[in-house]
C-alpha cells in the first residue's frame, strides 16, 4: 500500500504513540541493568570469570523467549503479550536489585532474559504491523525511542551511584514508576484501527508470521550472508559496550562509578543523534560511503577507548563508537529489503536473527579476553570485527537499474 492511499486514523496515531512509549520504557529498563554491572558483581560476589556466563545466558534465554512468544501471539495477539510482559520485566529488574544470593541473581536474570525476548518480539511485531498500516517506514522512530530510553536509564543509574542509592532503591523505584506507565501505555487503542483501508491482516503478528513463511519459501541464504555478518559484527560491538563499558572504566581506568556510567550514556546519545541525521546522510552520499564511514568511525572509537589514559578519554571513545555503529544496523535492514523487494519483511526477519547471535558472541568474547589479559586488549577484538564490515560495505549498494534492451527491427 502506498502512503498516499493510507488513511492515518486517530487510533493508529495513538497506537504508534503507545508503542513508542513501550520502546522508551524498555530502553530505560535495559540501560539501568547493563550500567549497574559493577554494582551487581559487588552485591552478589560475582567473579570476573563467572560474569561472562551470566551475561551470555541473558541473550540465550531472550532467544528462547522470542521463539516462545510466537506461540503466545498466535493465541492472544502481540499487543496482549506486550501488555502483560512489559510490566513483569520491570518486576524482574526489581528482583535483580533485591536479591543477595547468587542463585537469586541467576533466577532474576533468567526471568529477565526470557521476558525481554518475548517483549522484543512482540514490540517489533507491532512495529511491523504499524508500518504496514502506515504504508511508510516508522520503525526507525521506535528504535530512536529505545535510544532515548537508554539515555534516561544511564542517567538515572549515574545519579543512583552519585548519591549511593543502592540497587534495591534504584531498581525498586524504577520498577515502581515504569511498570504503571507500561500498563497505562498498554490500555491505549490497538494499532489496527477499524475503518482503516484494507492494509493486510487484522493483527500485526500475522504480518510477522507471513514474513517468516515467505522467508522459508522463497529467500535464499547466500545473498544475505554478507549482510548477516555485518549485522552480527555490529551487534558484537554493541554488546561489548552494553556489558563492559562501565566495568572497563571502573576496573580498568579506576573511574568512580557515577562517572563510569557516562560511557554508556555518551554511547546512547551518539546513537540517538546519528539516527536523527542518518537518513539524510544516506540520501546525500549513499549507503556504501555511510556504512564505510560508520565502520571506520566505530573502529576508531574502540581504539580511543582501548588506549584511553583516563575515564574521560574512555567516555569520548565510546561516544565516537556510538556515532559510527548507529548507521550500520538500519542499513543492513534496508539493504536486505532492496535485495528482495517482493519479500522485504521476510528478509528483515531473517537478518534479525543475527541480532541475538551478535549479543551471544560479544559478551563472552570480550569477557574471556579480559579475564586472560586486560580490558584494553579485549576491546581490540570487537574493533577488528567492526573493521571487517569495510569489505562488506559494497553489498549495501542499491541494485543497478536494468539496462534497456533496444528493440530489434
Amino acid at each position: 500500500m502506498s502512503a498516499a492511499s493510507t488513511v492515518i486514523t486517530p487510533r493508529l496515531r495513538q497506537g504508534r504513540a503507545a508503542l513508542a512509549v513501550g520502546f522508551l520504557l524498555q530502553g530505560t529498563t535495559f540501560a539501568l541493568l547493563v550500567t549497574c554491572i559493577p554494582e551487581l558483581q559487588d552485591r552478589y560476589g560475582l567473579s570476573d570469570a563467572l560474569l561472562p556466563v551470566f551475561l551470555a545466558a541473558v541473550p540465550i534465554l531472550a532467544g528462547v523467549g522470542s521463539i516462545a512468544s510466537e506461540q503466545l501471539v498466535r493465541r492472544t495477539g502481540a499487543r496482549a503479550v506486550l501488555r502483560v510482559v512489559q510490566p513483569v520485566v520491570c518486576l524482574t529488574l526489581a528482583g535483580v536489585g533485591f536479591g543477595d544470593e547468587l542463585w537469586q541473581l541467576a533466577l532474576a536474570l533468567g526471568a529477565f532474559g526470557l521476558l525481554v525476548g518475548a517483549l522484543d518480539a512482540s514490540m517489533n511485531m507491532l512495529g511491523v504491523g504499524l508500518q504496514h498500516h502506515y504504508g511508510r517506514s516508522v520503525m526507525i522512530g521506535f528504535h530512536a525511542a529505545f535510544s532515548l530510553g537508554g539515555i534516561l536509564g544511564a542517567a538515572l543509574a549515574g545519579l543512583g551511584s552519585h548519591y549511593d542509592a543502592g540497587l534495591p532503591v534504584l531498581f525498586g523505584t524504577a520498577a515502581a514508576v515504569i511498570a504503571p506507565l507500561a500498563v497505562l501505555a498498554g490500555t491505549l487503542p490497538r494499532p489496527s484501527a477499524a475503518g482503516t483501508p484494507t492494509a493486510g491482516p487484522a493483527e500485526p503478528g500475522d504480518v510477522v508470521r507471513e514474513a517468516a513463511e515467505a522467508a522459508a519459501r522463497s529467500i535464499p541464504w547466500r545473498p544475505l550472508l554478507p549482510l548477516c555478518l555485518a549485522m552480527a559484527f555490529a551487534y558484537i560491538a554493541d554488546a561489548s559496550v552494553s556489558n563492559y563499558s562501565v566495568k572497563y572504566l571502573t576496573d580498568g581506568l579506576h573511574s568512580p562509578e557515577d562517572v563510569a556510567k557516562l560511557s554508556y550514556l555518551g554511547y546512547m546519545v551518539a546513537m540517538l543523534l546519528g539516527r536523527a541525521v542518518g537518513d539524510r546522510a544516506v540520501q546525500h552520499w549513499g549507503a556504501v560511503p555511510v556504512v564505510r564511514a560508520g565502520a571506520a568511525l566505530a573502529a576508531l572509537g574502540f581504539a580511543v577507548a582501548a588506549a584511553a589514559p583516563g575515564a574521560w578519554a574512555g567516555i569520548a571513545g565510546f561516544t565516537v563508537l556510538g556515532l559510527g555503529i548507529c548507521a550500520i544496523i538500519p542499513q543492513v535492514f534496508a539493504a536486505g529489503g532492496r535485495l528482495f523487494p517482493a519479500d522485504s519483511d521476510a528478509a528483515v526477519a531473517r537478518l534479525n536473527l543475527f541480532n541475538y547471535a551478535g549479543f551471544l558472541v560479544g559478551s563472552p568474547l570480550v569477557g574471556a579476553i579480559a579475564d586472560a589479559s586486560s580490558y584494553r586488549w579485549a576491546l581490540l577484538a570487537p574493533m577488528l570485527l567492526v573493521l571487517a564490515v569495510l569489505p562488506l560495505a559494497g553489498r549495501f549498494a542499491p541494485a543497478p537499474a536494468p539496462v534497456p534492451v533496444p528493440a530489434v527491427a
